[in-house]
């Protein structure tokens, strides 16, 4: 963990002042931004490892420079801080693409561990290996280590990182239940009420993108979990 670098953009300079000086006890480098705009600046100029962002900003919002963030690199982690307890608000930071999200006020030694399991995750998915990456679902062809869909030879769509792990699994347990909890558990690390949300707008997203193929379609298997059946 000692040296990653996180970009922290917090507006409230004394609340931001005290979290870096707090993560950098740690043994984190972190880079304070004061708003969205000095934030994609220090963004696009540097190497961050992790992104922690409030949603509430002058100039540009925290969504608004998650969306600028996806742009241009995919994988990086973002956590949202939030002094907002409305699930929409929830719901849309997980759409642009959280990987975790705190309200305020909230206890720094909580952040500090959901720092530490993110950065544990991307750790043993880089040493890890899967073997099988390619999968054939009715017409299209799934290769999730390029994270590409390709229907019939067509041209590549490609998958966000949740997506691509999302499909690789209804395609291992194709026309088999795939398990809601399973699911939530290996992709998004955790089970409750927003999480759970976060996954039925990445299935809505997949019945979209299948939706071109009549013989292709993914079942909801009412609390139980999901299943992505190929008709004969």
């Amino acid at each position: 963990m000692e040296n990653k670098r996180i970009l922290l953009v917090e507006d409230d300079p004394n609340f931001g002042n005290v979290l870096r000086d707090y993560l950098s006890l740690n043994d984190f480098n972190v880079t304070l931004a004061k708003d969205g705009l000095e934030g994609f600046v220090f963004f696009k100029n540097n190497e961050y490892d992790l992104c922690i962002l409030d949603v509430m900003m002058p100039r540009k919002d925290g969504f608004s420079l998650a969306q600028d963030i996806r742009k241009k690199n995919t994988q990086i982690p973002i956590i949202f801080l939030t002094a907002k307890t409305m699930k929409e608000d929830v719901l849309r930071g997980y759409q642009v693409g959280a990987d975790d999200y705190l309200t305020k006020p909230f206890d720094s030694e909580v952040l500090l561990y959901k720092i530490k399991a993110i950065f544990q995750r991307k750790d043993n998915e880089i040493g890890k290996t899967d073997e099988v990456f390619e999968f054939e679902i009715g017409g299209f062809y799934l290769n999730s280590k390029l994270r590409q869909l390709i229907y019939k030879g067509g041209e590549p769509q490609k998958l966000s990182p949740k997506e691509n792990k999302l499909l690789k699994m209804l395609a291992q347990h194709k026309n088999d239940l795939m398990p809601r909890e399973l699911a939530l558990t290996k992709i998004w690390r955790d089970d409750n009420y927003f999480t759970s949300r976060s996954m039925d707008v990445y299935i809505a997203k997949l019945r979209k993108y299948l939706s071109i193929d009549e013989t292709v379609e993914i079942i909801n298997i009412h609390g139980e979990g999901f299943r992505l059946v190929e008709k004969i």
